[in-house]
């Protein structure tokens, strides 16, 4: 099974990558974020025959979809978004006692409160859905940078959002019920970045902060054989990142 996530910074200015990507990988399950989009804004070559998709999204800001392999699929999937939804940030799909979900964390530079909230709801979420004893992989932009080790070291500002204790914090509640596969697999890689700012060529130095993850239940992290940065794709911001399991 693969499971890949992006934040394209924009479906409509990545329409061809993204084809190119799908083409290229052949992921079971997408995850995208900031689709910038709403559904009517979606260009036709992005809606893939090979897939069943759901796109959630607003005009120009935020917005998440989730894209299932038809050969992937058993039965017709559900998609559904938590209560806690809001600006259009999550999705999810349960296929049997799996639960899918993509997501896209509040930034918190602009209404920091808000991010706090949302992960407050999203760590209930998945404590509730882990309780039920169903398997979970979340992917996604967390926007929190796990440790400073997830930063690069010109990078690291203590005290500016996306690097705070408090997040960090929060980001370990997560982990309470989830893996962070990224890092299990590749424990001590302190250059594992998915995004770079868009200026001073910092993407081709690899100066840049680890906000994109694939988050899975232990029982699916164990058979996690790969997770890797694709560099190399696209022009967004962020790059996408993929895991790999065995059967």
């Amino acid at each position: 099974m693969k499971v890949a996530t992006w934040n394209v910074n924009g479906i409509r200015a990545r329409q061809a990558q993204f084809c190119y990507w799908l083409a290229r990988d052949r992921p079971d399950v997408v995850c995208l974020q900031e689709l910038k989009a709403e559904p009517g804004q979606i260009p036709e070559q992005c809606k893939v025959a090979d897939y069943v998709a759901f796109w959630h999204g607003m005009r120009a800001y935020s917005g998440v979809s989730l894209h299932l392999k038809k050969q992937f699929l058993k039965e017709e999937p559900v998609f559904t978004h938590p209560a806690f939804d809001m600006e259009s940030r999550i999705v999810q799909a349960s296929l049997g006692n799996l639960v899918l979900a993509s997501v896209y964390v509040p930034n918190g530079g602009k209404d920091y409160a808000a991010k706090v909230g949302f992960m407050h709801q999203l760590i209930a979420w998945i404590g509730d859905t882990a309780r039920q004893g169903r398997e979970i992989i979340l992917c996604g932009d967390m926007n929190i940078t796990r440790t400073d080790m997830d930063v690069h070291p010109k990078e690291r500002k203590p005290g500016i959002v996306g690097q705070r204790r408090e997040e960090r914090e929060l980001f370990s509640a997560l982990l309470e019920n989830l893996v962070d596969v990224g890092r299990q697999l590749d424990p001590d890689n302190a250059d594992m970045f998915t995004w770079w700012a868009p200026w001073r060529n910092m993407r081709q130095r690899n100066i840049g902060w680890r906000l994109d993850y694939v988050l899975a239940s232990p029982s699916i992290a164990a058979r996690a054989q790969s997770c890797k940065v694709l560099a190399e794709i696209g022009t967004s911001d962020h790059a996408p990142v993929m895991m790999t399991t065995a059967p």
